[in-house]
C-alpha cells in the first residue's frame, strides 16, 4: 500500500500531490524548506515525505506564531487601558469568531493528520519483493543476518545492502531494549526482547549512512552505532559472492575469529588481557578460573561451549551475569570454530 493507493481508498487521489507538489523537483527529491544544516541527508525513498510533512506543519506554525503574537502586541497597544472608567474594548461576545477559530485549526489538524498517515503507512509497508536482513541488537553490537545469502555481519561490518532496491528489516534483542535510527532514511524501530519488529527502506543512491542505538542500553552505548553502505546492484551482486568465496575457504580458526567479530564477542571480552564488561579471554584456555560462588573450574571446550550456551551456569568471580544465552543462534561448528579461536589466545 502507498500514498497514492491510500490517497484512491479515501476518495483523494493526487490532492496531496497537487497541494504540496511545489515543495518536489522533478526527480521526486525533497526542496529543502528548512536549512540544510538542519536536517540530515535525504537519502530513501520516503524521507522527501517526512520531510514535506515536517517542513509544512514547521512554516505553519511560524507563521501562525507571527501572526498571533503580533496580533496580541498590536491589540495590547491599539486597546490598552487609558483612564479608570474607560471600557478597553466595546466587542462583548462573537460566536462567528469563536466558530472561525475553532473551525480553522480543525481544519488544519485533519490536513496534518492525513499527511502523517499516509507517511506512516508507507513507511509501515514494504513492498512485496523487498530483500529480506534480520538484524539482532545486543550490547552493544548489531548484527545482521542475510537469510537468503547465508552471511552474517556486525557492527564492523555495517548493513550493506543494494540501492535503489526496498530492503526489510526485522529486528529483535537478546538482551535489553535497543532502538534502530537511520536518520538519512527517517526511519526507526525499537528491537525488543522476546518479540520481532520491522522496518523497510530503500538507499536511493550509493552511500554510507549512520546507524545509532537511540535507545540507552548501558555502559557502551553510545559506541552502539554502525554504517548501512549501499552499493550498486551489480557490485552488491560481486560483493555477496566474494562474501561466500572468502567465508568457504577460512580455516575453522579463521571462522572463529570471524564469529568472534559478527556475534559481538569482541564488545564484552578483550582479548589482550584487559577488563571488559566480561573476562578477558587471553591465555585463559587450560588455565583454572575462578567462579563467583567460591569454586574454581577448568576452561575447556566443555566449560567454553557451556559458557555460551547458558553463561550464567558458571559466572566468573568479580564480573556480572549479563551475556545472553547463545542457544538456537549458533550451529555447533560455529561454537567448535570459536572454541578453535580461544585456544590461539595465548
Amino acid at each position: 500500500m502507498t500514498f497514492a493507493s491510500i490517497m484512491h481508498l479515501v476518495g483523494l487521489a493526487g490532492a496531496p500531490q497537487r497541494a504540496f507538489g511545489s515543495l518536489l523537483n522533478a526527480t521526486g527529491d525533497a526542496i529543502p524548506l528548512t536549512p540544510r544544516w538542519w536536517m540530515p541527508e535525504s537519502a530513501s525513498t520516503f524521507s522527501h515525505e517526512v520531510d514535506r510533512a515536517f517542513a509544512v506543519i514547521y512554516w505553519l506554525d511560524v507563521i501562525f506564531f507571527l501572526l498571533i503574537i503580533g496580533a496580541m502586541a498590536f491589540f495590547t497597544f491599539a486597546y490598552r487601558r487609558k483612564r479608570a472608567d474607560q471600557r478597553t474594548s466595546p466587542v462583548k461576545g462573537s460566536h462567528s469568531l469563536e466558530i472561525a477559530w475553532s473551525v480553522i485549526p480543525g481544519l488544519f489538524l485533519l490536513v496534518f493528520f492525513g499527511m502523517g498517515f499516509v507517511t506512516y503507512m508507507d513507511m509501515q509497508v514494504p513492498p512485496a519483493d523487498s530483500m529480506h536482513i534480520r538484524v539482532t541488537g545486543q550490547k552493544w553490537n548489531w548484527g545482521f543476518e542475510y537469510p537468503e545469502q547465508g552471511i552474517k555481519l556486525s557492527s564492523a561490518d555495517g548493513l550493506v545492502v543494494p540501492s535503489n532496491t526496498p530492503v526489510r528489516l526485522t529486528l529483535t534483542s537478546v538482551d535489553v531494549l535497543h532502538s534502530f535510527f537511520i536518520p538519512d532514511f527517517r526511519t526507526k524501530k525499537d528491537a525488543v526482547p522476546s518479540r520481532y519488529t520491522s522496518l523497510w527502506f530503500e538507499a536511493k543512491r550509493p552511500g554510507e549512512y549512520q546507524i545509532y542505538c537511540t535507545e540507552y542500553c548501558g555502559d557502551d552505548h553510545s559506541r552502539m552505532t554502525s554504517k548501512v553502505i549501499a552499493m550498486e546492484p551489480a557490485a552488491f551482486r560481486e560483493w555477496v559472492a566474494d562474501k561466500k568465496n572468502a567465508s568457504a575457504s577460512l580455516t575453522p580458526v579463521e571462522r572463529g575469529q570471524q564469529l568472534w567479530t559478527t556475534q559481538g564477542c569482541a564488545g564484552c571480552h578483550s582479548i589482550d588481557g584487559s577488563a571488559l564488561i566480561g573476562p578477558s579471554l587471553k591465555g585463559k584456555y587450560g588455565a583454572q578460573e575462578s567462579l563467583a560462588d567460591g569454586s574454581s573450574v577448568l576452561v575447556d571446550d566443555d566449560y567454553i561451549r557451556e559458557s555460551i550456551l547458558a553463561p550464567n551456569a558458571k559466572i566468573v568471580a568479580g564480573f556480572a551475569g549479563q551475556m545472553p544465552p547463545y542457544v538456537g543462534r549458533l550451529q555447533d561448528d560455529e561454537i567448535s570454530a570459536l572454541i578453535d579461536y580461544i585456544k590461539t589466545l595465548k
